[in-house]
């Protein structure tokens, strides 16, 4: 199968007020994009959260998720790692845990172990930072697509979890962007 490239979502040479490219969440295109300014993940999501009320060893299974999502396109971007610090504050692990999952992002496990420990709510966080990550670079790949359905259907999720989680995600995302270009406004 012939790989295309990933597609940018935004074009960051443009204003930040420019407009975001439409998605195609819900296409056939293995390509999902899921517009968003860069660098609008690194600073700061208000997610509805219960992460840190979850048993300690379901808080180091959703970290391990997600040290696994970051290396499945094989690269490991600012806004990914900045995502990847910001929930991986929001997991309330312990320092050998944290050390742990430091190594897990140079050598993650396979997915079926890091799915093993986590719990209903756990594995829908995890699947919605999953997201959330690899729409983080501006481009959602086929590896990651198909690694997000897995956690999807591992956890025993609709079919379209995936896709409306993107939708959530871009719907978010362009609600930031209009919160940037406010600010822009005022200015």
């Amino acid at each position: 199968m012939r790989e295309a490239p990933a597609r940018p979502l935004f074009d960051a040479r443009a204003s930040s007020t420019a407009k975001v490219r439409t998605s195609c969440v819900g296409r056939a295109d293995p390509f999902v994009a899921v517009g968003f300014l860069r660098g609008v993940a690194a600073s700061g999501l208000m997610l509805p959260d219960t992460l840190h009320k979850l048993p300690q060893e379901e808080r180091f299974a959703y970290a391990k998720v997600l040290a696994f999502m970051t290396r499945v396109d094989d690269e490991l971007t600012v806004d990914e790692m900045a995502m990847f610090e910001q929930r991986l504050g929001t997991a309330l692990l312990s320092p050998n845990q944290r050390k742990s999952i430091r190594s897990a992002l140079k050598v993650p496990p396979p997915l079926e172990e890091c799915l093993q420990e986590l719990g209903p709510e756990a594995g829908r966080l995890a699947l919605r930072d999953s997201v959330l990550m690899a729409a983080a670079d501006g481009n959602v790949d086929e590896d990651e697509l198909e690694a997000l359905r897995s956690i999807a259907d591992h956890l025993g999720l609709a079919e379209d979890a995936v896709d409306r989680l993107l939708k959530w995600t871009e719907e978010g995302y362009a609600w930031m962007n209009e919160g940037y270009a406010l600010l822009n406004d005022l200015a």
